[in-house]
């Protein structure tokens, strides 16, 4: 059965690669850094600090922006890693009107996505246009990896309201990739990231089964969720 589209108010994002997929991959494996030299590290990478789109963040030299526990994301394979390569604006379904008293505050949010280099977007979208952003995506994962995902599962696990979208799972053997939406954990508590999330494999149980979405929905949260 054809699915049908669902509104977005906006959507902003930066096309994920297999270069930058690659260089979060490496990054539980580097060299700690300590913290006297963080900056300077972060500036050699043409990186930058970013306080305000999400809190205590990164932005690549890709132009993604990287949200790590700890702060620091440089040789800590116990630490969640988020790559952030979109950002949704949902229509929450329990408006009649399909709008909420935020549009005018978060259309400026989004705004600033938007405006961040190398990154596009519109108003109006659809889950559709989401599940294309993802899908692309999904196929940098595959060619820095070498392989398909696992798992494959349209659900709304991790995300606080709006359409429910496709989350692709890889597995190395210490951690889990997740594709997908979720929460944004950021200053506004309302929008939706589209981001590739690198977890170790002990923040959940083993991968269920792919009958069991529910159980695969639970372990999802668990390694996005923070």
């Amino acid at each position: 059965m054809e699915r049908a589209p669902t509104p977005v108010h906006a959507l902003a994002h930066r096309p994920l690669t297999a270069a930058a997929v690659a260089e979060l991959l490496a990054l539980p494996a580097e060299p700690q850094v300590p913290d006297d030299v963080v900056e300077a590290v972060v500036r050699q990478r043409g990186w930058s600090w970013e306080h305000y789109l999400v809190c205590d963040s990164l932005r690549t030299g890709h132009g993604h922006v990287l949200c790590t526990e700890g702060y620091i994301p440089f040789g800590h394979p116990d630490v969640r890693h988020f790559l952030v390569f979109g950002e949704v604006y949902p229509v929450d379904p329990d408006d009649d009107d399909g709008h909420t008293g935020n549009g005018p505050w978060l259309y400026g949010l989004m705004d600033d996505w938007q405006k961040l280099p190398g990154w596009s977007g519109c108003r109006l979208g659809t889950d559709l246009d989401c599940e294309g952003v993802l899908a692309r995506a999904a196929q940098a994962v595959t060619e820095c990896l070498g392989s398909g995902p696992e798992r494959t599962i349209v659900s709304t696990a991790a995300v606080v309201t709006g359409p429910a979208l496709t989350h692709r799972v890889w597995r190395t053997p210490t951690h889990a990739l997740v594709l997908g939406p979720a929460s944004d954990n950021g200053p506004y508590g309302y929008l939706t990231h589209l981001q590739l999330s690198l977890t170790p494999l002990s923040c959940g149980p083993e991968l269920p089964p792919e009958e069991d979405e529910d159980g695969l929905a639970r372990w999802i949260t668990a390694h996005v969720d923070w």
